[in-house]
């Protein structure tokens, strides 16, 4: 695939990643029409209030000459703040910060009137173009709220698909009309703001991402159009902190200058590029990481959602269960026997009797880890089969599906719990030269297996401990749900806290049919 991007004369700043971590082409789209912006050198200042005062001088000039001023703010707080300023200055504005969704497209779109002052944060306004001298689409569409003209007809006046509906047939011709008419009004305006210098953009900070700040700058010289941009920057800005603005300042300090005198090198416009191709570099490998750890949990994803599609699905979970009971007998009795004369016979018995139900006292005199193995088996299948003509088979096939459904679920959402806090400490393992992409992508397979070999052991526990209540009462529904929540009501189950030790967990699946 081909990810295209519609460019306005500066560098494609994400197509690195675009490349690496989605494999996507980049293109780059020329403008439209020539673009004759022009993009003046960052000015840079001691402090934030040096720096608003330029700011806000700057926009008097402007305002006063009628050219038309779009301020860029990082933040509701730095909005909020210019704006006092300009209310002080008396230079009537607009704020636009995202806190008034409903009115903000359709100031933005007038904020190229002739004279006009517009504040805005990154967020406010977004997808609606600044036409200069003013939105003749947007002032048609307010006269025919103003006509109290339904709004579902007004959504359909801008509409371009075939109809027969002569209320929107009729509506489409007022809009028309209407725009017609803003457009002739809107022309000697455009004129004057042309005149004036097109939009000025005036953008407060400079932001993290060289992508941020190319959009603010591209609200200004849209197809064709004149108008200007500067970035106003102050030392204690967060970006120039990274890039090291203390330095710049001990030399302001040094010479004893003025706050109110700016900096203006193009040399340092191209470091605080590079501080902000820094940034963008370590956010990049940030949203990789991010990537590379979803990668991990979305494997996993995909086994524990495949089982319990089939548990959904209604299929029988018999033989997945006696698999669970023979390959358990097998794991538990060979880790209990491995260690010849030092093997844990007293922790295999009681272990043995809390998951099966089994006793094997009388068979560990004399150790034959088959033989014991074989008896576990025999005895919990005959237990199991015993518990089936008790409670009848189709019960038991729902309970079964029940069982493993609640079990998988718990354990996969304590799963999930664990696996964020591995991530978020996970970090610390390259203070040990070791990459905390791959620990990670460990780390967290040991615990699926894990909590696997736990699904195994509480599943098989619970089967083989249920008891039928002979009170229960039972209703005929064709609901599953209502059948086994009938079907665990009539059944006792014992406590399934008890964990299996984590040596277990190697190569151990729910529906293994080892």
């Amino acid at each position: 695939m081909i990810n295209f991007l519609g460019m306005t004369g500066t560098a494609m700043t994400e197509e690195e990643e675009f490349r690496e971590i989605y494999n996507l082409d980049v293109i780059s789209i020329p403008t439209n029409k020539p673009m004759v912006r022009i993009d003046q050198n960052d000015v840079i200042y001691k402090n934030e209030n040096a720096k608003f005062r330029a700011i806000v001088e700057e926009i008097k000039k402007s305002h006063e000459k009628g050219q038309p001023v779009l301020v860029g703010t990082i933040s509701i707080e730095k909005s909020e703040k210019l704006s006092s300023i300009l209310k002080k200055e008396g230079i009537p504005h607009e704020v636009l910060n995202a806190k008034f969704h409903e009115k903000e497209a359709e100031i933005i779109a007038q904020a190229g009137k002739y004279g006009a002052v517009t504040i805005a944060t990154n967020m406010a306004g977004r997808g609606t173009d600044i036409m200069l001298g003013g939105n003749s689409e947007y002032l048609a569409l307010q006269e025919m709220r103003k006509r109290q003209i339904p709004e579902y007809l007004i959504e359909q006046a801008t509409a371009f698909n075939e109809t027969d509906d002569t209320q929107i047939l009729e509506a489409r011709r007022i809009f028309k009309e209407l725009k017609s008419k803003y457009d002739e009004k809107i022309k000697e305006e455009k004129q004057k703001v042309i005149e004036a210098g097109g939009l000025k953009i005036i953008g407060t900070e400079r932001h993290e991402s060289r992508r941020i700040d190319n959009q603010l700058r591209g609200r200004s010289g849209r197809q064709g159009d004149n108008g200007e941009s500067r970035f106003y920057i102050g030392l204690d800005d967060d970006l120039m902190k990274i890039f090291g603005g203390d330095m710049i300042t001990n030399v302001y300090n040094t010479l004893g200058a003025d706050e109110n005198i700016p900096i203006e090198a193009k040399v340092i416009s191209n470091a605080v590029e590079r501080a902000q191709k820094r940034v963008e570099g370590r956010n990049f490998s940030i949203r990789k990481n991010v990537l590379q750890y979803d990668d991990v949990m979305n494997v996993q994803r995909e086994i524990i959602y495949k089982q319990r599609k089939e548990v959904l699905d209604g299929k029988s979970l018999k033989e997945n269960i006696v698999s669970m009971i023979n390959s358990l007998a097998e794991e538990i009795v060979l880790l209990h026997l491995e260690g010849g004369e030092h093997s844990n016979k007293e922790a295999l018995v009681q272990e043995v009797k809390n998951i099966f139900d089994v006793d094997i006292s009388i068979d560990m005199q004399k150790i034959n880890k088959d033989k014991i193995i074989q008896k576990i088996k025999d005895e919990a299948m005959k237990i199991y089969e015993e518990k089936e003509k008790e409670i009848g088979i189709e019960p038991m096939r729902e309970l079964e599906r029940v069982v493993m459904l609640k079990v998988v679920d718990q354990k996969w959402m304590d799963h999930i719990d664990s696996m964020d806090e591995l991530k978020n400490g996970i970090g610390l393992r390259a203070y040990g030269q070791k990459n905390p992409v791959d620990q990670y992508r460990i780390e967290g397979f040991d615990m699926f297996d894990e909590m696997v070999a736990n699904i195994k052991i509480d599943v098989v526990k619970l089967m083989l401990h249920i008891q039928k209540r002979e009170d229960a009462q039972r209703t005929q529904t064709i609901e599953i749900t209502k059948v086994a929540q009938e079907s665990l009501n009539s059944i006792n189950f014992e406590s399934s806290s008890r964990k299996y030790a984590k040596s277990t967990r190697k190569n151990i699946k729910c529906n293994s049919s080892e």
